[in-house]
């Protein structure tokens, strides 16, 4: 907002007139070994269950990924369970983050969002749980893309340094796809509209 105007109220507002988080019925999911509906109310005592819901490739920390706890606990430095890859991941660091700033934290309650530093496997969707109680969250389903171009380097020396560069696009944008064209060996970037590209 332009010099802070309208801020307080907008706040204000959102107080008022939007659910408290007690209102807002359990999130559903489904146990990945049975297929059975389960839910996971918000309640910091519950079994732990988290949402991946955005990547980001910060140029100090490496990958931070960015998740909103729906139940339990979590803490730096302890192991979580991706039931949508089936692989354990641990949680080098928790930060808060902040318009300006990151805030270190030890630890995350249900209802809170975060990003992880230290995750290898985790994209865009996963469900992060507790491996003794595991979940299956609903995953986000992403567009197909509806143009594609064809990109190339100004010179062959910079073919690899495109190559990264595209990658961790699509590694942040689930909804951007890369592939080469077999004849032509040129590489095809797929998106949403000129614009997206």
């Amino acid at each position: 907002s332009f010099k802070n105007k309208g801020v307080q109220n907008l706040l204000d507002a959102v107080v008022d007139y939007m659910p408290a988080p007690t209102d807002v019925p359990p999130i559903k999911g489904v146990d990945p070994a049975t297929q059975e509906e389960i839910t996971r109310p918000a309640d910091d005592s519950g079994p732990f269950a988290a949402l991946a819901f955005k990547i980001m490739t910060d140029p100090f920390v490496g990958q931070l990924t960015f998740f909103r706890v729906y139940s339990g606990v979590l803490e730096s430095g302890s192991s979580v369970y991706n039931s949508t890859k089936d692989k354990k991941e641990r949680i080098g660091r928790i930060l808060k983050m902040h318009a300006n700033k990151r805030e270190e934290i030890k630890e995350i309650y249900s209802g809170d969002i975060a990003a992880a530093v230290g995750l290898k496997y985790t994209t865009t969707g996963d469900t992060l749980c507790s491996e003794k109680d595991a979940c299956l969250l609903e995953a986000m389903e992403f567009p197909e893309p509806v143009i594609s171009i064809a990109v190339e380097p100004k010179t062959k020396a910079d073919q690899e340094k495109m190559g990264i560069a595209i990658g961790k696009l699509v590694q942040e944008d689930p909804s951007l796809r890369v592939h080469t064209d077999e004849e032509t060996g040129q590489t095809i970037l797929s998106g949403m509209g000129e614009l997206h590209l």
